[in-house]
């Protein structure tokens, strides 16, 4: 096996994720963003980050508490790693305040979008926002006055709340000087004024603005001294024992609820918060000062995402596309039938999502499909293939769905998806203890002709008709023989018990995909070592695996040409003198969420093609169930280099270059300005 690299030459995940947040929020900053998508840029960091401690700092936190000083593969330990992750995100999120309130708030001002502060209030909008806190907001609060007979309440992860200082007595005697009032995350965060008070176009109040001029209402009769907006975040990693269980779906279950309330690993408050407050709450949580981020605005800038939604302004927008249907099924509209003449390639967004609806929508409606296995990792909560599924199995098909429960933040949906194809007859099972099944493959069996013929989808990204809007993803849908008995050899690996078999085409995680990667490296090595041409080119969300790493910094030690395309967090070093010269990673962010992952190989002129569902990590090599497959047909091979790859590489736009030090800087226009999102669009969406 390959070696270990010096840890020296590893980047750790941790700063590699906030570096990839620092990309995130510069796309708020840049002003050839549209306006209302640099609002919207603001909020997706401010998600990320709600990810990032709730799954990565709760991590560390917990390492902190097993074993401190225990050094990882990069040679930190986890009290290092938070020490750094501290500094660098309360950088981060101060930062991104500056942004709001410097830059993009005042520019939507300018176009008449405003958020309107208290002290801005015209005496009629003070008059609406009463009503509205009378008739909206009071009769759904409950404020807590802190006694012994009221404890600190239990407070759910991520929600509004507010803790008010208080003096005087209140009816019963009582003097507590503090209470807190949650707000029920049935209200709205932002509220859009009528016209008829509004002093522009799209007049907009925070609740938090709404609450705290009418806090008083709450206590009658007592002063209110200060009140201030707090939200904690919380450890949201779900702790399930696989092994011990004899039914995972109702554990599941049972578990989801403590993700609202699990440990407290960041407490966020106003600016304006008195310290002692500050201090007071972090005591009730459990928490240090570095774990307090003091911000010049709303505690939940998530809120405001549908902000944009809710804004008729296209101008400010990202300009609209339809994506394009395949000339193959425009010219063939049965999915069978136009599989049959060849295999069909899918590039999402540029192309629609429609087919792979279509693929298994027909099989739920043709009489000759006798059976349909499909994986479910990300469906969503309202999906048309869950639907059909569905119905394939009520019509009587043998319907087979692999789901995985432990798909994070999507637990609750794939349990009622679950029971609904169970409850329909479809066979429903969870895959393989102790490994996530992250393949994104269906396949259909169809009697044609008197003998059975077998139909597959694979690709790189999720059964998600509203992500295949947003995410670029690639499909392959095809009926070569070869490749459909591998991945029914996967399925029945799911459903059943045996031992692996090899493939005639699969990559598989966890037996086959981390050691064909390996071979795949060398074989450019060989041809390097050979004076010959030796070129690879991945893209992937993620690079992380220290093997995978160490393999690459041999072969750019070699002579071999090599270039990343990573989207977020990569572990690996560029440009390091006699180590990585060879090797350039650049990072694209866009109007897109790039998450497509593609692997070239020059393999001595063959130019080897590959789409996988899985990125270079750890937990995709070795504790989740994944397929690589091969592009054979040389006309979809050319497309997914002349697509997939060639694009970003050339694209100068929105394209960043890291450098050794883990750092990224902005791709320098040389010439032309050229975007690869832009140009896929222009090729491949539907034309007006």
């Amino acid at each position: 096996m390959t070696a270990l690299p010096p840890h020296e030459y590893l980047i750790n995940r941790e700063l590699g994720l906030l570096e990839f947040n620092r990309r995130v929020l510069a796309q708020a900053e840049d002003p050839d963003t549209p306006l209302l998508e640099r609002l919207r840029f603001l909020c997706i960091f401010s998600s990320n980050m709600d990810e990032f401690f709730e799954i990565r700092v709760a991590g560390l936190k917990e390492q902190m508490r097993l074993n401190p000083y225990h050094a990882g593969v990069d040679g930190l330990t986890a009290r290092q790693v938070l020490k750094a992750v501290s500094d660098e995100a309360h950088a981060l999120v101060a930062h991104q305040y500056r942004v709001l309130n410097e830059q993009v708030l005042p520019a939507l001002a300018a176009e008449g979008i405003r958020f309107h502060k208290r002290a801005q209030w015209t005496p009629e909008q003070a008059e609406w926002i009463h009503n509205y806190f009378f008739n909206e907001l009071m009769p759904v609060l409950t404020p807590i006055g802190l006694d012994p007979a009221h404890p600190f309440p239990n407070v759910l992860n991520k929600s509004l709340n507010f803790v008010v200082e208080l003096s005087g007595k209140d009816a019963f005697g009582r003097k507590s000087g503090m209470a807190v009032v949650q707000a029920p995350r049935s209200l709205p965060r932002v509220i859009q004024l009528p016209r008829e008070v509004a002093s522009c176009e799209y007049s907009f109040i925070f609740l938090s603005s709404v609450l705290h001029a009418h806090v008083g209402e709450l206590f009658a009769g007592m002063e209110i001294l200060s009140c201030n907006q707090f939200r904690v975040t919380r450890n949201s990693d779900l702790f399930v024992d696989e092994e011990e269980t004899k039914n995972l779906r109702e554990l599941l279950q049972g578990e989801l609820p403590h993700r609202h309330f699990g440990d407290a690993v960041r407490l966020e408050v106003s600016d304006i918060c008195r310290p002692s407050n500050a201090e007071f709450l972090l005591r009730q949580f459990n928490l240090a000062k570095e774990d307090l981020y003091q911000v010049a605005g709303p505690v939940n800038l998530v809120r405001l995402m549908n902000v944009p939604d809710r804004v008729d302004r296209p101008d400010l927008k990202f300009a609209p596309f339809t994506a394009s249907m395949p000339a193959e099924l425009i010219k063939q509209p049965d999915v069978f039938q136009a599989i049959s003449a060849g295999d069909i390639l899918l590039h999402h967004p540029f192309q629609s999502f429609q087919p792979v609806i279509d693929f298994i929508s027909q099989a739920a409606h043709d009489p000759d499909v006798l059976a349909i296995r499909q994986t479910v990792y990300r469906t969503g909560t309202d999906s048309e293939l869950m639907r059909q599924l569905i119905l394939a199995a009520q019509r009587g098909k043998e319907v087979t769905a692999v789901v995985e429960l432990l798909a994070r933040f999507d637990e609750e949906a794939n349990i009622n998806w679950a029971k609904q194809l169970e409850d329909a007859g479809a066979h429903v099972v969870y895959g393989v203890v102790g490994h996530k099944t992250h393949a994104k493959m269906a396949l259909v069996v169809r009697r044609e002709k008197g003998v059975l013929r077998r139909y597959v989808h694979l690709g790189t990204g999720n059964y998600h008709a509203r992500t295949a809007g947003l995410y670029t993803d690639f499909g392959l849908l095809t009926c070569n023989e070869a490749l459909c008995s591998d991945v029914n050899e996967v399925f029945t690996q799911l459903t059943g018990l045996g031992r692996a078999h090899a493939h005639a085409y699969l990559w598989q995680a966890p037996f086959s995909l981390h050691s064909n990667l390996i071979a795949a490296i060398g074989r450019e090595i060989e041809q390097a070592k050979a004076g010959k041409p030796a070129h690879i080119i991945a893209k992937m969300n993620a690079l992380l695996e220290p093997r995978v790493i160490n393999a690459l910094y041999e072969a750019s030690q070699a002579g071999v040409k090599i270039d990343l395309i990573v989207r977020g967090v990569c572990a690996l070093r560029p440009g390091i003198k006699g180590v990585s010269d060879n090797i350039r990673v650049r990072s694209i962010l866009g109007r897109f969420l790039e998450h497509s992952r593609v692997f070239y190989f020059h393999n001595g002129g063959a130019e080897d093609v590959y789409l996988a569902s899985a990125d270079w990590m750890d937990r995709n090599f070795f504790r989740r169930i994944e397929t690589c497959f091969p592009v054979l047909e040389p006309k979809l091979k050319r497309r997914v280099i002349n697509e997939g790859l060639k694009p970003y590489l050339k694209d100068n736009s929105k394209a960043w270059l890291m450098r050794a030090d883990g750092s990224f800087e902005r791709a320098r226009r040389r010439g032309k300005a050229f975007e690869g999102q832009a140009y896929l669009l222009q090729l491949l969406s539907a034309k007006s």
